[in-house]
């Protein structure tokens, strides 16, 4: 019934929302003197605030259409050089006289699009021949399909990197450098020619027992069948993905919110005055932020049930428990994979120390292929995006990929 509720209140908004936006439009283009009084700004800034109110599911576009490469701008075009149900390997292709080291780009599935790494990509890709693990949202795949649990997203990020071929590096941000960390391992035992050159591991939960962060506290209160009978709901009948379990996006954002939701707050009025002000150019950049934070996307309940308990929770990772279709995740067999681990000294989801946890558990790795970055003054964002990723840790993640290409 939860998800069924979300969407009866997203049927009512709709006609309120589109008169809003109507009005707004209205409001704007009107000609004659009422036009620049405070009242019509006013009423036009609140219209448009009651329009944006709710959430989207469609994936936003990238909007990445050059890069710079040398001193020219170079073209990007997007292709899919992959497609699953659940995700696309997504490339953003360019012509270049060099070729440059082929990196992937490992994205969270965890409530948002890959496009929540926009700038990280667009970081990227000045030095990179770049791809990205672009995750469907799940109401829209069908049953048929099967489901889609851990091992799934460890066989994808395996699957895509034999599709890019030997020689590849990967760039795991956040969430998934349990299962990045995972995928190099079970390649590596296996000898696999596509294993990654390199291994960036940015603000991920490999140990989570170390320094627990609000967000690793409130994933142990409770337990599974909490988690089993609270978030977990079926996708309605309108979609394709009808009757799929899911874990729904707007449950993980409402979460993410109230961690800020004074900051939220600030945002949204400080947006009001930038409209009603007519200062476009602040209130297009706040939009654009919550454009991108209110695209949602629905997870398999079986990758976030089992995510929560086997990382979270178990621990099975740094325990040496973890599991991959049957067999024993053993990090000890990483030898040809270089690792960085990079962390936020501010970041209050994944905090400092669990992400460097990697080095401990690749154990045989040579001292000259690991490395590790604390990033002074940033918190969990800022590790893979804004002024200190692109001055200071882009650097290190460039330097790490070609020391090892």
């Amino acid at each position: 019934m939860l998800y069924h509720a979300y969407q009866a209140q997203s049927d009512l908004m709709a006609p309120v929302k589109a008169y809003a936006r109507l009005a707004a439009q209205m409001l704007n283009g009107s000609i004659g003197p009422l036009r620049d009084t405070l009242l019509v700004r006013n009423m036009s800034a609140a219209y448009q605030m009651v329009d944006r109110v709710g959430l989207t599911h469609q994936r936003p576009a990238y909007n990445i259409k050059s890069a710079p490469v040398g001193n020219e701008q170079v073209e990007i075009v997007e292709t899919a050089a992959l497609t699953t149900p659940f995700a696309t390997l997504l490339h953003f292709k360019k012509h270049v006289a060099t070729p440059q080291p082929r990196v992937l780009v490992i994205a969270p599935l965890s409530g948002h699009f890959a496009t929540l790494l926009r700038a990280t990509v667009r970081t990227l890709l000045a030095d990179h021949d770049v791809f990205i693990t672009d995750w469907h949202n799940a109401r829209d795949v069908s049953l048929a399909d099967g489901a889609f649990g851990f091992d799934d997203y460890v066989a994808h990020v395996i699957r895509f990197l034999e599709h890019i071929g030997p020689g590849a590096h990967i760039v795991a941000v956040c969430q998934p450098c349990v299962q990045a960390l995972a995928a190099a391992a079970v390649m590596a035992e296996d000898d696999n020619p596509a294993q990654p050159a390199s291994m960036t591991l940015m603000a991920g939960p490999i140990d989570t027992r170390i320094a627990p962060t609000k967000v690793n506290e409130l994933a142990k209160e409770k337990p599974m069948s909490w988690f089993e009978s609270n978030l977990i709901a079926r996708v309605p009948l309108r979609y394709k993905g009808a009757r799929r379990r899911v874990y729904p996006g707007f449950i993980q954002l409402s979460a993410f919110m109230a961690m800020n939701m004074d900051r939220h707050v600030k945002a949204h009025v400080e947006l009001f005055h930038h409209l009603a002000g007519g200062d476009v150019a602040k209130a297009d950049q706040t939009k654009a932020f919550y454009d991108e934070y209110f695209a949602v996307l629905d997870l398999p309940a079986e990758f976030y049930l089992e995510t929560v308990r086997w990382v979270f929770q178990e621990h099975l990772l740094p325990l040496g428990l973890l599991k991959y279709r049957g067999r024993t995740v053993d990090p000890k067999a990483i030898r040809k994979t270089a690792l960085l681990t990079v962390e936020g000294e501010r970041d209050d989801i994944c905090a400092v120390g669990q992400t460097m946890a990697a080095h401990d558990l690749a154990a045989s790795l040579k001292p000259y292929r690991r490395k590790h970055h604390m990033q002074a003054g940033v918190g969990h964002y800022g590790v893979f995006s804004g002024r200190k990723w692109e001055n200071q840790v882009y650097p290190i993640v460039r330097n790490m990929i070609l020391q090892n290409d």
